[in-house]
C-alpha cells in the first residue's frame, strides 16, 4: 500500500485524527539499531538491513549487552525515538523523510522503516522489536503520514511551485530596480557634466512684458531677497540616493517583505523538501524477512 497524493480518503484508520494531530500515540519497543541502505524503498532493502542488525545484535548479546528499550511517539510531526525513563530524544524522524515502512508477517514483533537523514541525506533503516504489535505501529505511521500530507496541502503546500515562480519574478524585478537606480545616477552625472561645460547655461536673465523672468526647465530657481532685507529660506534638496523610487515614483520592491505569503530562501527550501518527500509517498508493506526469530530474552 502506498500513501501519497492519491490517498484513499475513505480508508478507516486505527486512531482519531485529533490523537495524532494534537497529541501522539506512544509505543514501547526494543531498538535493534539503524544502518545505512542504498535505496529509499524495497522489501529486499529492509530484509538485508534486518539481517545485518540481527547479526550485530547477537554478537552484542554474546558480549553481555541487552537490546535497549525505547519509547516511540508517533504524531503528524514525525516519529520520535526516546529513552523511556529520561525522555531524552535519540532520533526524530520527520514523516516526509520516511519513504518505506514494513512489518514482518511471520514474526509479529519486528517492524522497520527507512528514513532520509536530515544532516547526511543518507537513507537509514531503523529496526525494532515491538512485542507483537508491529502491524499496528506500521499502520499508525501510515495514518500519521496521511494526516501530515493533508495538513501540508491545507497550509499552502499546493502553492509551493507557484511561490517558486513568483520568487523568480520578484528577483527579476529587484534586478530591474537596481539597474534603474544605476541609470538614474548615470543620467544625473551626465547632466552635471553638461552644466559644468557650459552647454546649458544662461548668461543673462531677460524679463517678459510683466517684468518676470521667463521660465526654463533647466534654469535653477533662485529666490530673491525680500523687501525687509531678511534672507530667503534655503532651498530644499532631494537626494536620489536617500529616496530610491522607480520611474513611476513607487518605492523599490522587496520580495521578502511584500507579503506574509512569501518566504525567505531557507524556509522555502524546507517547503520544497517537504513537497518532494510527500510527493514520493510512503509505502506500507507486510513482508517476511525474519529468517530466525529474535531471542525473547534479549
Amino acid at each position: 500500500m502506498k500513501i501519497s497524493g492519491n490517498v484513499d480518503t475513505d480508508k478507516t484508520w486505527m486512531h482519531t485524527p485529533e490523537a495524532l494531530a494534537k497529541h501522539y500515540i506512544p509505543y514501547n519497543a526494543k531498538f535493534l539499531g539503524n544502518t545505512e541502505v542504498e535505496a529509499p524503498k524495497g522489501t529486499e532493502v529492509v530484509e538485508d538491513a534486518v539481517r545485518k542488525l540481527k547479526f550485530q545484535r547477537h554478537i552484542k548479546k554474546s558480549e553481555g549487552q541487552k537490546v535497549p528499550k525505547v519509547e516511540l511517539q508517533i504524531s503528524i510531526y514525525g516519529v520520535k525515538i526516546l529513552d523511556p525513563k529520561t525522555k531524552d530524544v535519540h532520533h526524530n524522524c520527520q514523516l516526509h523523510r520516511i519513504s518505506f515502512c514494513a512489518d514482518d508477517k511471520t514474526d509479529k514483533r519486528i517492524f522497520t522503516f527507512i528514513c532520509k537523514d536530515s544532516e547526511s541525506n543518507k537513507h537509514l533503516c531503523y529496526v525494532f522489536d515491538s512485542e507483537k504489535c508491529a502491524e499496528e505501529i506500521t499502520l499508525t505511521i501510515g495514518q500519521a503520514f496521511d494526516l501530515a500530507y493533508k495538513k501540508f496541502l491545507e497550509s499552502g503546500g499546493k502553492d509551493v511551485e507557484t511561490r517558486k515562480q513568483i520568487g523568480t519574478l520578484q528577483r527579476r524585478i529587484q534586478e530591474l530596480e537596481t539597474e534603474n537606480s544605476e541609470l538614474k545616477k548615470q543620467l544625473q552625472d551626465f547632466e552635471e557634466q553638461l552644466m559644468m561645460a557650459g552647454s546649458i547655461s544662461i548668461q543673462t536673465q531677460s524679463t517678459d512684458v510683466f517684468d518676470m523672468v521667463p521660465f526654463s526647465p533647466v534654469t535653477p530657481l533662485v529666490p530673491t531677497q525680500a523687501n525687509n532685507a531678511s534672507p530667503p529660506p534655503p532651498p530644499t534638496t532631494l537626494h536620489v540616493a536617500s529616496i530610491r523610487k522607480d520611474l513611476f515614483g513607487a518605492e523599490p520592491f522587496d520580495p521578502f517583505t511584500c507579503a506574509s505569503a512569501d518566504f525567505p530562501p531557507d524556509i522555502q527550501s524546507k517547503l520544497d523538501e517537504m513537497q518532494e518527500g510527500f510527493k514520493m509517498g510512503l509505502t506500507l508493506e507486510g513482508t517476511i524477512f525474519s529468517l530466525d526469530p529474535l531471542d525473547e530474552r534479549c
